[in-house]
C-alpha cells in the first residue's frame, strides 16, 4: 500500500535484541551479565554492541570499548558478534510483525514503526507483542505515539516489556523537563552546543527563538529541531521493501598501520569485500568514500562521486586509494573503513552528490 499517515504510530523495539538472541540460544545464560562486541575478546580492539540489562546495571553501554566493559563487569560473559544469527531472528521479527495486518516500516535488525488506524493502539501493541513472543519468544516494547518522534520517544518510558503512550496532549508532562540529550537524534555534540545558549531541557528548547537554531544550526536542522522540542514530525508509515544505498566494511586493527604499504594492502581488502556485497546487489556504484581513524582516536572522512557508474573492482579500488593518497603523512592509523555507494533502481546513475573535500 502506498505510504500514508496514520492516527497512530506504534514502534515496536526488541529489548536487548543481541543479547536475548544469546541468551535463547543458550538457556544458562539467562540472568547473568552477558556482553556482545566485536570477537568477544576484551584484549582485542573492539566495542560493546549490546549488553543485557544485568550488564547495564553496572553502566555498561552500547559502544563502550570491550575491555572497559570487562573492567566494569569482570564475571560477564562476553560473546563475539554473529550477524547471520541476528539477522535471522530479525527476519522471523519483521515477518511476523508484516503479518499483524498493519504497515511495518523497518528501522533496522531489532526496530520497526507500525501504522495503526483503530481506536485501541494499546490493543494493538499487546497484540504485536504477544505475536513477536510467540513466534520467536523474544520479548519487545512497544512506544504509542500520534507521530513517529512521539512513539520512538515513548519506547523508552515502556522498557522493558512494557508498552507507553506520548501524544501532543502528554509531551511537555513527560518530557519538558528532561534534558535535551534524551531526544531521538539529539547526540552529546548537539547537547553540547545547544547548552551554550542556556538551553538544556526539552521545554527549554521548544521556547527557544527559531532564529537563534537557525543561526546555530542552519536553516534546514535548526527548524529542526525546534520540532523536535515540541514532539513534531511526520506519521507517515511506509512499507515499501527497503533498498540498500550502499554498502560499507570497516576493521579496526589490532596494531596500528604504520606505512603506506600496509594501509593500501588494507584499502585493497576492504575494497575486495565491498566489492562482493555490491555485485551481490547487481548494481553498479556511483559514489565510494573512505574512513580514516588515526591513533589515538581522530576520525576523518572524505568521498568522490565516480566519473561513472561501475561494476569494476579496479576502479572502485583506483578511486580509494586516490581518496587515500590524502591521508595525513606520518599518522598512525588505528582504523580504516570503505563505502560504495550504488545507482538505486529507477534513477539511471544520474543523481548528483557533492563531493566531500579536504585532507583526510
Amino acid at each position: 500500500m502506498a505510504p500514508r499517515a496514520y492516527p497512530w504510530v506504534l514502534h515496536v523495539d526488541l529489548d536487548q535484541f543481541l543479547a536475548a538472541v544469546e541468551v535463547l540460544r543458550r538457556p544458562e545464560l539467562a540472568g547473568r551479565p552477558v556482553i556482545v562486541g566485536g570477537r568477544g575478546d576484551p584484549t582485542e580492539r573492539a566495542v560493546v554492541s549490546t549488553a543485557s540489562y544485568e550488564a547495564r546495571e553496572h553502566g555498561v553501554r552500547s559502544g563502550m570499548p570491550l575491555r572497559i566493559a570487562a573492567r566494569k563487569v569482570p564475571d560477564a560473559v562476553l560473546l563475539p558478534v554473529d550477524h547471520e544469527a541476528y539477522t535471522e531472528v530479525s527476519t522471523q521479527v519483521m515477518d511476523t510483525l508484516r503479518g499483524l495486518g498493519m504497515p511495518a516500516e523497518v528501522l533496522g535488525w531489532d526496530e520497526a514503526f507500525l501504522g495503526y488506524d483503530g481506536d485501541d493502539p494499546v490493543t494493538a501493541a499487546r497484540r504485536a507483542q504477544e505475536a513477536v513472543l510467540a513466534a520467536t519468544r523474544l520479548h519487545c516494547s512497544v512506544g504509542i505515539g500520534d507521530n513517529k518522534i512521539r512513539a520512538k520517544t515513548a519506547t523508552g518510558f515502556g522498557k522493558p516489556a512494557g508498552v507507553f503512550r506520548l501524544t501532543a496532549d502528554t509531551w511537555f508532562d513527560v518530557m519538558g523537563e528532561r534534558p535535551c540529550i534524551d531526544l531521538w537524534g539529539v547526540g552529546s555534540r548537539v547537547s553540547r552546543r545547544l547548552a551554550t545558549h542556556g538551553i538544556t531541557t526539552v521545554a527549554e528548547l521548544a521556547a527557544t527563538d527559531p532564529g537563534l537554531l537557525v543561526g546555530e544550526f542552519g536553516p534546514r536542522m535548526g527548524p529542526w529541531y525546534g520540532d523536535l522540542g515540541h514532539g513534531r514530525g511526520s506519521a507517515v508509515v511506509d512499507d515499501t521493501p527497503w533498498v540498500a544505498r550502499g554498502h560499507s566494511r570497516e576493521t579496526t586493527y589490532q596494531h596500528n598501520l604504520t606505512t603506506a604499504e600496509e594501509v593500501a594492502a588494507a584499502l585493497q581488502e576492504l575494497v575486495t569485500q565491498v566489492h562482493a556485497d555490491t555485485e551481490a546487489e547487481g548494481r553498479p556504484v556511483l559514489r565510494v568514500s573512505l574512513k580514516v581513524r588515526y591513533a589515538p582516536f581522530f576520525t576523518q572522512t572524505r568521498s568522490t562521486k565516480l566519473p561513472g557508474p561501475t561494476r569494476s573492482r579496479e576502479e572502485i579500488a583506483g578511486a580509494i586509494l586516490a581518496l587515500a593518497a590524502g591521508m595525513e603523512p606520518g599518522r598512525e592509523v588505528r582504523l580504516l573503513g570503505v563505502r560504495a555507494e550504488m545507482v538505486m533502481p529507477g534513477d539511471g546513475g544520474s543523481a548528483e552528490h557533492t563531493p566531500v573535500r579536504g585532507r583526510i
